[in-house]
């Protein structure tokens, strides 16, 4: 069935690669990413948020990821992103999440600890792994909303794992939620992400990292889209980070801009065609596309 997300981790920091995450809402998002993997032989993270289960529900997506890990052929990990509500958190354990996310950065540090071990104890008495987060990142995406980036302080840092014997730590270098990242140009804090990597030795995550590739933007724009003022974290620096220790990197924006372009071109050239299909298979295969040019950035290609 699925895969431990902390076995794909491992592997990933052994070998110096990242593993892909990819948050997913419905069976074409799962689909366009999965048949990207299995072309790639990539391992993949693909992840629920709580605004996922909200639209979609629980169990409703954990058969569709189960359904494809059980007929795909590559390792697939399911993982519950941003966990704030710990029924959520609860019920993902129990059925059988490979790994859930608690998020409590937005609490001061003591807090933050406390609940994290919480639900440490909890996955880990039933064979779950746990990612945390400290520091916070910008931006807005599905609950997720931050007005400031707060550095993670890399003494803090081992701290924090040390007391909460979290699984993988997502880590604030200066990324952003959604598809307004930056005002200007980017520039990763790679200094603090080493001071990091040296001292924790548990694997280290990326969020807030699409790169909101120009062509998928000027598509959306060209049927209708109003995207002005959007800003990806360049490739360059997504190696840069990976190089310099992170074994696990989040995308949800290029898939959500992925899918909507491809919709808005059908629905503009073919107005006379209302069959849901027609809309939904070019997204699904839009979505492949971006998925595996991701796979191929983070060196995730053949690691099965």
């Amino acid at each position: 069935m699925f895969v431990a997300t902390k076995t794909l981790l491992h592997k990933a920091q052994q070998h110096h690669y990242a593993v892909p995450h990819f948050n997913v809402n419905n069976m074409e998002i799962v689909q366009g990413v999965v048949q990207a993997a299995v072309e790639a032989r990539s391992p993949i993270i693909l992840a629920t948020s709580q605004g996922a289960i909200e639209y979609a529900g629980m169990q409703f997506l954990h058969a569709i990821v189960s359904t494809a890990a059980q007929t795909s052929g590559v390792p697939i990990a399911l993982h519950l992103d941003h966990g704030t509500d710990l029924d959520i958190i609860k019920h993902a354990i129990d059925i059988g999440y490979s790994s859930v996310m608690i998020d409590a950065s937005h609490f001061d540090f003591e807090k933050n600890v406390a609940l994290t071990s919480k639900v440490v104890k909890l996955a880990h008495a039933k064979g779950i792994t746990v990612e945390a987060e400290l520091g916070t990142i910008g931006g807005v995406e599905d609950a997720v909303s931050s007005r400031h980036i707060l550095y993670t302080d890399p003494a803090k840092a081992v701290e924090f794992v040390k007391r909460t014997k979290c699984d993988f730590l997502a880590v604030a270098i200066g990324t952003s939620h959604g598809a307004y990242k930056f005002k200007g140009t980017a520039k990763l804090r790679l200094d603090i992400l080493g001071k990091i990597k040296k001292h924790v030795s548990i694997p280290l995550v990326l969020h807030g990292a699409s790169g909101v590739p120009p062509s998928l933007v000027t598509m959306a724009e060209k049927y209708g889209a109003k995207l002005k003022g959007v800003e990806g974290v360049p490739d360059i620096q997504i190696k840069a980070a990976i190089k310099t220790g992170i074994c696990k990197v989040n995308t949800d924006t290029d898939l959500r801009i992925a899918f909507d372009a491809a919709v808005r071109k059908v629905i503009k050239e073919q107005p006379q065609d209302f069959d849901p299909r027609h809309m939904l298979g070019p997204a699904r295969e839009l979505i492949k596309d971006v998925a595996r040019k991701r796979m191929k950035l983070f060196g995730s290609e053949n690691r099965c």
